[in-house]
């Protein structure tokens, strides 16, 4: 455990720290210590990641350098337990040493941290690694400032002082003062018809400014509103599964596509995430294609998913150069989801629990009945069976015959696939037909369709 003087915080399976509704994460620092100089018995957090976020300061510890799990021994800061913010003081002995930054916080009379303590004590953040203190501060007190957590932002539908400007269109009737004018003569009626259609512009740009300001508060509402409607239906959909009909079923699942395309609260950037970026970025992609990956079957076309994510990023695009490291550092972390790649080239995403062996079983099931024994099967009648796409199909169809389980006939109508019935062919005697197995089902279902 961290220790029970701080807060425990909730991570998720890919150790990305579960947010609360309306949080978002501001600056992400790599080799943290979090420790408390004034009461050594206290025990120290060394080398963990720091998120600071809008709401809180999160400690995550370091994967590699612990071997308790992360969803126990992560620790939170509550901001509004944050009394002040010290000033770190500048000195030729600090230029040698690792930057210090210091806060103080409300505790309880048992030492824990708590908003509204009626004591306090100073916790001190030690930065080992690669960060940038003097941004992590400025971002520190710009969220202490902000205090977030104390209600959603209310939104303002139009700008307050805003002032309509008459353009001189013919059918305003403005009382609010005369206006002389002035001929355009000369050089000097030039440059004043300029100045005036900058000001024009400049204050276009301001009210622009303004609506734009209101429109995207109100859309960080929305996301935080879409969220929390996803969950309380994912939550809802096993209590209510026995007494919803199939209707209501299907409704409340498309319902959860849409929120899902919404757009993800708190997206990972450069910005906020730094040399982590790709790591940070591929947690946060291993915790995003759960939902997907469950109602796609298990698997998907990396591309699928390059474009859900980055419609559900908004305006934070990724590249695929980007999607495609973060998905190579999965190994790394210990998450669900896999990357594979196909002898054809194609790249997919899985889960772990997807198993080849599992779909070669009911590939050979398929493939096994008497109209299949006739026809053969293509990759539309396999998606149908395995519930995938059929450009997945069709590679699942390849790789079950690169293992010998499936024979391939190409024609102009596209790829069909066959049992493979080599197996049973005795190559002493080919001639020799047996009365049980897949050879003798081949047989019995060509003479019936004579």
């Amino acid at each position: 455990m961290a220790g029970n003087w701080l807060l425990p915080a909730e991570t998720t399976t890919s150790g990305r720290p579960v947010l609360r509704p309306g949080e978002v994460e501001s600056s992400l620092q790599p080799s943290v210590d979090l420790l408390n100089e004034e009461n050594p018995n206290l025990p120290p957090l060394k080398s963990g990641l720091l998120i600071l976020t809008t709401h809180r300061l999160l400690w995550l510890p370091n994967p590699e350098s612990t071997t308790s799990p992360a969803a126990s021994a992560a620790a939170a800061v509550p901001l509004a337990a944050v009394v002040q913010i010290l000033h770190s003081k500048k000195s030729i002995k600090g230029m040698f040493a690792s930057p210090r930054v210091r806060f103080q916080v409300s505790i309880t009379p048992e030492y824990k941290v708590q908003e509204k303590g009626s004591q306090f004590t100073t916790i001190t953040l030690v930065f080992r690694g690669k960060s940038d203190p003097d941004s992590f501060v400025g971002k520190f007190w710009e969220a202490w400032r902000g205090r977030a957590w104390e209600g959603a932002v209310s939104g303002s539908g139009s700008g307050p002082g805003r002032v309509e400007l008459g353009d001189g269109g013919g059918s305003s009737s403005s009382d609010t003062g005369l206006a002389l004018k002035m001929p355009v003569v000369g050089l000097s009626g030039i440059l004043r018809k300029e100045q005036e259609m900058w000001e024009s512009t400049d204050k276009s740009l301001q009210d622009a400014f303004q609506d734009l300001n209101a429109l995207m508060n109100k859309a960080k509402e929305m996301v935080a509103l879409a969220e929390k409607m996803r969950q309380k239906l994912l939550s809802g959909s096993t209590s209510q599964a026995n007494a919803a009909n199939d209707e209501e079923m299907g409704s409340k699942e498309e319902m959860q596509d849409w929120l899902l395309s919404v757009g993800i609260v708190s997206p990972v950037t450069k910005e906020s995430a730094g040399a982590l970026y790709h790591q940070e970025l591929s947690r946060q992609l291993a915790d995003f294609v759960k939902i997907p990956l469950e109602r796609a079957g298990g698997i998907m076309n990396l591309i699928d998913i390059y474009c859900l994510f980055n419609r559900a990023r908004g305006t934070e695009l990724i590249s695929p150069d980007d999607l495609l490291r973060a998905c190579s550092l999965w190994e790394k972390f210990n998450v669900p989801v896999m990357l594979k790649k196909f002898e054809s080239g194609v790249m997919v995403i899985q889960n772990k629990s997807h198993s080849d062996e599992e779909v070669f079983s009911r590939i050979k099931s398929l493939v096994q009945k008497p109209d299949a024994l006739k026809t053969g099967v293509s990759a539309t009648d396999a998606a149908r069976t395995l519930g995938i796409a059929p450009a997945m199909a069709k590679e699942h169809l390849l790789a079950a015959e690169s293992k010998g389980f499936l024979c391939r006939d190409v024609s102009p109508d596209g790829f069909r696939f066959y049992i493979n019935i080599f197996h049973d062919i005795d190559p002493n005697d080919a001639y020799l037909v047996k009365e049980y197995g897949i050879y003798d089902a081949w047989i019995r279902a060509a003479i019936a369709s004579r």
